[in-house]
């Protein structure tokens, strides 16, 4: 107990820090392969707060340790953020990182830079309290993911550039524990016709009205999908048209729908594909099916190709990762933590979905702000999170 209080009040007295450095992120529009200069702003303020190592790797995350442990404890905060969209219904300058009544206000305050500068102050705490003897703890700023999540940890473990045994994901959970979300996946559907003049339809085969009954189809398809109790139902959702034809006075010969499908428990990429092709094969309508690729290159220009099948994770909330972070939060604020899942995806669909690594997640912040013309954090969230990941390692056995 008398070390929490220490964490905690030493925390309290770096908050202003926390908030001069994630009013300077804020500064540095960062979206999706436009990272290199928040980046760089991060591995300074590393460096200032006395990290043991700090560099950027080849894909371009910036990586900052502490300890030098055998046992490998990995924080993330994804710094790339979305647009502003109409800069017109915000009511501050999203670029501007007001602070005002305890709260930091602009584009990506919570989602999610404010888990950046709480995780560097927690490695900095880390150093001054001598609490990295058994562990290293390694601080992620990753990019991308607003784009293609889990992309960057893809790549970090792929390439081996970091092996953790635990993942700590600090996107924006209200200061609550969250051990999973829904997966997702993003799908093309396209059926050919045969073009003709517009003026004689009957001749041609009007890929438009060929894809009416699949999009029909979709939507009554949202209304069964499976429903678990806990991360929720599994939805589908039409969410782009296009055709092609070879003027506007001409049939189209091809038509395009985008699909988002969340995925909940017992989903996969394989089951939900089934799901499409019985749907076209009940109407008679032959066609592609097309789970997407991204390979867009980093702001360094690499290429890490992905297919955007991001799988559904969860852990359970015995497991021993999930309890210990539930002690680390009961001993340092003396209360039970609301133990829950996020609504959207996170880099966990890699640590976790794919490759299995105990992740939870603890971020400052509510979810409810992100991607909004409202994005904000309060401070106090930031002095509770940097207490939060500076405690964990001591209760990770």
């Amino acid at each position: 107990m008398n070390d929490c209080k220490k964490i905690l009040n030493l925390s309290k007295r770096y908050e202003m820090d926390m908030v001069r450095f994630l009013r300077d992120m804020i500064r540095i529009p960062s979206t999706s392969t436009q990272e290199k200069r928040v980046i760089e702003r991060i591995a300074e303020e590393m460096k200032t707060a006395g990290f043991d190592e700090v560099k950027i790797d080849p894909f371009g995350n910036v990586i900052g340790r502490v300890g030098k442990g055998e046992r490998a404890i990995a924080f993330d905060a994804h710094i790339d953020t979305v647009g502003i969209g109409n800069p017109d219904t915000w009511d501050f300058d999203p670029f501007e990182g007001k602070y005002e009544n305890g709260i930091v206000y602009g584009r990506g305050a919570s989602d999610q830079e404010a888990g950046m500068a709480a995780m560097v102050y927690a490695g900095k705490m880390m150093k001054e309290l001598g609490m990295t003897n058994d562990c290293s703890c390694y601080f992620v700023g990753s990019i991308m993911e607003e784009d293609c999540d889990g992309l960057c940890w893809q790549y970090i473990l792929r390439e081996r550039v970091l092996q953790p045994e635990v993942v700590i994901i600090t996107e924006p959970t209200n200061l609550n524990i969250y051990r999973g979300h829904r997966g997702r996946m993003e799908i093309q559907l396209t059926v050919d016709g045969k073009s003709c003049h517009a003026s004689a339809p009957e001749r041609g085969d009007n890929a438009i009205y060929k894809m009416m009954p699949i999009v029909s189809g979709i939507e009554a398809l949202n209304e069964c999908l499976r429903n678990d109790p806990f991360l929720g139902k599994g939805t589908v959702a039409v969410t782009e048209i296009a055709s092609v034809s070879p003027s506007f006075n001409a049939v189209a010969d091809r038509c395009t729908i985008s699909l988002d499908r969340r995925l909940t428990a017992g989903e996969t990429k394989e089951s939900s594909v089934e799901e499409l092709q019985r749907l076209m094969d009940k109407h008679g309508i032959a066609g592609k099916i097309e789970v997407l690729q991204y390979k867009t290159p980093t702001y360094k220009g690499v290429e890490y190709p992905v297919e955007k099948y991001f799988p559904t994770w969860v852990f359970p909330e015995e497991h021993p990762v999930i309890q210990q972070a539930a002690a680390t939060y009961r001993s340092l604020f003396n209360q039970n933590p609301l133990i829950d899942k996020w609504t959207f995806s996170t880099n966990g669909i890699a640590t976790a979905g794919i490759f299995g690594i105990p992740t939870f997640g603890f971020g400052p912040a509510n979810e409810i702000y992100a991607h909004s013309n409202q994005d904000q954090c309060p401070s106090e969230h930031l002095v509770k999170a940097a207490a939060f990941y500076c405690a964990f390692p001591s209760f990770y056995r």
